[in-house]
């Protein structure tokens, strides 16, 4: 059995994206030292300021609001918002738009959409529309809305409609765009369910749900205290837990029958599966990779080890 040079990923390739040889994946760490900007220096002298993610979205695992775990509440972009208007799985507050949009279709769906819902919307200058953006994206469109509410596991891994459960979990995703992209995929790809940890990852933050384009308002999640304990619990439900790592002796390819429960396991972009995470996992899978780089980005490699399982489900 071949898997390429015999390395599969950090995430799923070789490594979470990094494509430094001989990294373990992940995106480049950025420059410690030096003194902080005033925005990110903590009030208490003495006391590190909050780590946080890219994009403003507030601290890395951490509640994204007061009384919010999984987060959602700001919606930017235009795709995502006219999702979260289509959806209609939470109540939406209001639609903010800029006063110097330029017309477009999506504009005029989000804009009836609106109004057939009775959400009140409200123009903003560029200058102040950006002032409440918590991404550098929004193309001149923010929502806020009801937080998503996340399902307990055991509603994710019980058969709906005939279709068993096809989960998506994370082991410590902490890039915004890397999440949101898994997001997307996920939900184009079927997936019936998502599973976060609670710490050491990033929720759904504005950002995540910019880069989802709208999937988050489609899909179900669930947050656990604990991914290493929830995946025995899956298997324990009678799930396939998969989980991907440049390490795995088996190809992504070889998997045994995937027509019951699955759940596809990624790692975090730097070290991967975590150890614990890899001992639940029934299989541990690469991806073959033939060519000169050492690694594929966890997004890229998710969506690649999804579509595998949805090509074995199809076949």
């Amino acid at each position: 059995m071949s898997t390429g040079r015999g390395k599969g990923g950090k995430g799923g390739g070789r490594g979470g994206g990094a494509p430094k040889r001989g990294a373990r994946g992940g995106a480049p760490k950025q420059a410690s030292g030096g003194r902080p900007p005033a925005s990110a220096r903590s009030a208490t002298p003495g006391r590190a300021p909050a780590r946080r993610a890219k994009g403003r979205t507030g601290a890395v695992g951490g509640r994204t609001r007061a009384g919010s775990e999984l987060g959602g509440e700001q919606v930017e972009g235009r795709n995502a918002v006219r999702e979260l208007l289509v959806a209609g799985r939470r109540r939406v507050h209001e639609v903010v738009v800029s006063t110097d949009r330029q017309d477009a279709p999506v504009l005029d769906d989000i804009l009836t959409l609106a109004r057939q819902l009775s959400v009140p919307v409200r123009e903003l200058g560029r200058a102040k529309l950006a002032t409440l953006a918590r991404t550098d994206a929004h193309q001149g469109v923010i929502a806020t809305a009801a937080p998503l509410r996340p399902d307990d596991l055991d509603d994710l891994l019980a058969v709906r409609d005939g279709v068993a459960p096809f989960l998506l979990a994370a082991d410590g995703v902490t890039d915004p765009g890397n999440l949101g992209a898994l997001l997307r995929t996920a939900e184009c790809a079927g997936v019936t369910g998502v599973v976060l940890p609670r710490h050491r990852a990033v929720h759904v933050s504005p950002a995540v749900t910019k880069a989802a384009a709208g999937a988050v308002e489609h899909l179900r999640f669930a947050i656990v205290g604990g991914l290493p304990t929830a995946l025995a619990h899956m298997t324990e439900a009678g799930a396939l837990v998969v989980g991907l790592d440049m390490d795995g002796e088996t190809s992504i390819h070889d998997l045994p029958p995937l027509d019951g429960p699955v759940a596809v396991v990624v790692g975090s972009e730097g070290r991967g599966l975590g150890r614990l995470v890899r001992q639940r996992c029934e299989v541990v899978a690469s991806i073959p990779l033939l060519g000169s780089t050492e690694s594929l980005n966890v997004s890229v490699a998710g969506a690649l080890a999804l579509y595998e399982v949805v090509r074995r489900r199809r076949g």
